[in-house]
């Protein structure tokens, strides 16, 4: 069997590995690349071959939407392609192990995939990767508890602040909206780096005064929080931001998070980043090609596993640049009538 090397997080739990089915863990690294830049793409695998995917936090959009996606990979290449999927930190994190050759297919935030080709912020020199679509759109959802006295981003100077997973695209999002409001993420804040399951607890201990999240809507993690202690904890209007946060990234819009997603009373502006799906360069056309026509053909039952994935569209999927899209995906998009 063609195996690719898949280091689980050692968050992993074993109901993601039941989740995905006994594809077992990883083999030789590198399995799926290959120098194929003049072979015909036909989107067909013909030799077993494993993927690893690198989605996020255990309660995030990514988690579920990633073990869901892996699971119907094999039904859609006849067996020859399956897929393990891990929780990672998110965006930053699952580049790096991307490059690395720890996954073969990763979440991220379009505007930390943008740094990763041009060798910004996180990134020191521009990153071998490219995407196979844009798919869903990420919500900036912040949200404080009734008693923090925060109605703003500027109000949190001083508090108690998780800012995200390390390394991840809410990390990035979030120090880069604090200073859009004018404080230091260094200094300002009691930062709290930590996921979203800690990030809840922490909320619900009142040891954590309010924290930032990007995550396709609604989010496990917070779905728990509104329900348990809604009357406790709020949304932050940070729409005013935005002029500052568009100037840094055209991938940062207006949204809003609608009172249905969480129960809420009201409706609350926000900020929207879009999300895509990265592969290394060198990793098989046809593989890539497969792994994209899996995103599409089968984006019902992604969203079955959460309603976030009802934003994965045709009408969208090309938009990756500068992020280049690889060739394998080109030929998928193309077969599937994408603009």
């Amino acid at each position: 069997m063609r195996r690719i090397d898949v280091r689980l997080a050692a968050g992993l739990s074993v109901l993601a590995l039941v989740t995905v089915g006994a594809a077992g863990c990883g083999g030789q690294k590198g399995g799926a690349a290959t120098d194929d830049t003049a072979s015909e793409v036909t989107c067909e695998v013909t030799k077993e071959t494993r993927v690893g995917i690198a989605t996020g936090n255990a309660t995030g959009v990514y988690y579920v939407v990633g073990n869901a996606l892996a699971g119907q990979l094999s039904g859609s290449t006849g067996g020859k392609l399956t897929g393990t999927a891990a929780e990672t930190g998110a965006s930053v994190q699952n580049i790096e192990q991307l490059v690395g050759g720890q996954y073969d297919v990763a979440f991220s935030l379009f505007d930390t995939a943008v740094n990763a080709v041009e060798g910004q912020g996180s990134f020191t020199a521009p990153q071998p990767v490219e995407a196979l679509a844009r798919i869903y759109d990420n919500y900036t959802q912040v949200v404080v508890r009734n008693d923090s006295g925060i109605t703003s981003v500027a109000d949190m100077r001083g508090k108690r602040i998780s800012t995200g997973s390390p390394k991840s695209g809410t990390e990035v999002i979030a120090n880069r909206l604090l200073e859009a409001a004018g404080l230091d993420p260094a200094t300002d804040i009691r930062a709290q780096r930590l996921d979203l399951t800690k990030t809840v607890e922490g909320i619900k201990d009142r040891s954590v005064d309010g924290f930032f999240w990007s995550g396709g809507l609604p989010t496990g993690g917070l779905t728990d929080l509104f329900t348990t202690a809604g009357d406790s904890v709020k949304f932050v209007d940070i729409s005013p931001l935005l002029p500052k946060m568009a100037a840094l990234s055209p991938g940062y819009q207006e949204g809003t998070i609608g009172r249905d997603a969480y129960k809420t009373a009201a409706d609350t502006p926000t900020i929207v980043v879009p999300n895509v799906l990265l592969v290394r360069k060198d990793l098989d056309a046809n593989v890539a090609c497969a792994i994209t026509r899996t995103v599409f053909d089968k984006r019902d039952a992604l969203a079955q596993a959460n309603p976030a994935a009802k934003g994965i569209s045709l009408e969208k999927a090309r938009r990756t640049l500068p992020v280049p899209l690889h060739r394998g995906a080109e030929k998928a998009l193309k077969d599937l009538g994408a603009n």
